[in-house]
């Protein structure tokens, strides 16, 4: 089986978090620890995404991890995702990129979202008013930037023009139809929430697919290999419903748990059939669980869940070979 691309069809890859009762310096080295399992066992690429201040885990810097993470793997694709593109100029978020592609070719993605956490914009000294409009009007920028197109003053960077050659795939966070149409417009993909029920997110991938969005559209979806820790679940939604829009309704937990793999990776592909996505972020992670909690989890569903759910993929057309 070739590598799969960032993003590619039938990708599953792994949504790590920080586990920030750890110094600085340990966090790093944990994340680097979990992703080199990740990778050997079975996950195709790593995800990190952003939020400041320690704020529940996540990391202030993204895309340096996923740099950290590609050093250390000579094989397995990484990327920010979502890196909070209103917070950073959109041209200095390209170089650095299609730098780290220059490096890493071919094992480089990015993902991007609009941020809503107050923290976040008062860390950046952004105005989060201005946020939403301003993620809209840079999207399609980015997007060309790292095709290698429209470079406008850049034109001369070696590593934006190399980019002609071997773009980086971008993936634009979507929880509602406009936004889902807004990134099929553009050439970017799609990356789904992992709180919302799959009839739900379906809406979306319709609309992506019938606005001629071509890229990838990538779910994410919680899992655990045996009964999970259903107090963390709720104190990790309780998080995502204070700062999300007032209108939001997540309903239902939709983390997918159970003592078997094979029924794991049943559920899994028979969700990623009802929501229309051609490719997995997993989750295990939630604030308060050992590290060694997490090895665990990511080394058992890599070795055992990955290879059953692709099998399952490939046997209906849906994976790549």
């Amino acid at each position: 089986m070739r590598p799969s691309p960032p993003f590619g069809p039938g990708s599953v890859s792994i949504r790590l978090y920080p586990h920030n009762e750890l110094p600085a310096a340990a966090i790093v080295d944990e994340l680097c620890v979990q992703a080199g399992l990740a990778l050997d066992d079975g996950f195709d690429g790593v995800m990190t995404s952003e939020h400041h201040g320690g704020f529940a885990g996540y990391m202030a810097q993204p895309l340096q991890m996923a740099s950290f993470v590609l050093e250390e793997r000579a094989t397995g694709w990484a990327a920010a995702a979502p890196l909070l593109l209103p917070l950073r100029s959109t041209a200095l978020v390209a170089e650095e990129v299609a730098w780290l592609q220059a490096r890493h070719r071919g094992r480089v993605g990015l993902g991007v979202a609009a941020g809503a956490l107050p923290l976040d914009f008062a860390a950046a000294g952004v105005d989060r008013a201005e946020a939403v409009d301003r993620f809209k009007a840079e999207l399609p920028r980015l997007v060309a930037m790292l095709r290698g197109e429209d470079l406008g003053e850049l034109g001369g960077d070696p590593a934006l023009r190399a980019c002609r050659e071997a773009p980086v795939p971008v993936l634009s966070a979507a929880v509602s139809v406009a936004a889902a149409v807004r990134a099929a417009r553009c050439g970017a993909g799609i990356l789904m929430e992992g709180m919302s029920a799959p009839e739900l997110l379906a809406r979306l991938t319709r609309a992506y697919d019938e606005a001629g969005g071509t890229g990838a559209k990538v779910l994410i979806r919680r899992v655990w290999l045996g009964r999970v820790i259903s107090d963390l679940v709720e104190s990790q939604r309780a998080v995502y419903e204070s700062y999300a829009a007032p209108a939001t309704s997540f309903g239902e937990d939709q983390t997918i748990a159970c003592d078997d793999p094979e029924e794991m990776a049943e559920r899994l592909a028979a969700t990623v059939r009802e929501v229309g996505a051609d490719a997995l972020n997993l989750r295990v992670q939630l604030p308060g669980m050992a590290p060694e909690q997490v090895r665990e989890q990511i080394a058992l569903i890599g070795s055992t869940v990955v290879p059953a759910l692709r099998k399952a993929w490939l046997a209906s057309g849906r994976g790549a070979p």
